[in-house]
């Protein structure tokens, strides 16, 4: 008798990931998730106390995926503070529309704040603060603040297919609004 394959809390992890990230977070259901792992929900729920505790996986694989993802992007040539967590920002949000929305857009975050989400485990956020502070900002809290309302609406524009300014333009962008705000 052939033994049943045995569906793990990795693949599961995975399969609910896929999920959020191509169809959006509300579409994380155990019956989809089951569809997509090929089993029924009973291994779902004899992995996870409920779905809430498996959203909360998927949240938290969700801000290492961006950590991962803002690591990787290509970093501008001039090395001004936020431009190239700005650039990465925007660039999540046009590239990874449904993951940007569960994390930056919506109220499902659950105990995470927008500091934990920028900042991951890597420390970029303070990284970009520490950086202006040491440009001669006085107060690098409250320019991030500012650069951060812009960087955010653009963001949000790309969601919305309203941004569409090239990345060279973007980061011209970044750097007049960095210099304006240091003025």
């Amino acid at each position: 008798m052939a033994r049943k394959e045995v569906v793990t809390k990795n693949d599961l992890l995975r399969c609910a990931f896929d999920l959020a990230r191509s169809e959006g977070f509300e579409e994380v259901t155990a019956r989809k998730l089951a569809a997509k792992a090929g089993c029924s929900t009973q291994p779902i729920f004899r992995v996870y106390k409920n779905m809430d505790e498996l959203l909360q996986e998927v949240m938290s694989h969700a801000i290492a995926f961006f950590e991962q993802y803002y690591t990787n992007y290509p970093k501008a040539e001039e090395d001004l503070p936020f431009v190239n967590l700005g650039l990465a920002y925007i660039g999540f949000a046009t590239n990874e529309k449904h993951l940007f929305q569960m994390m930056f857009l919506s109220s499902k975050r659950g105990e995470h704040s927008l500091y934990e989400l920028l900042n991951g485990r890597s420390g970029n956020l303070l990284r970009e603060i520490t950086k202006a502070k040491e440009q001669g900002c006085l107060d690098p809290e409250g320019l991030f603040m500012k650069m951060w309302i812009f960087i955010h609406g653009a963001a949000s524009m790309a969601i919305t297919g309203d941004y569409d300014l090239s990345e060279r333009e973007t980061e011209e962008l970044l750097k007049k609004t960095y210099r304006a705000f240091m003025a």
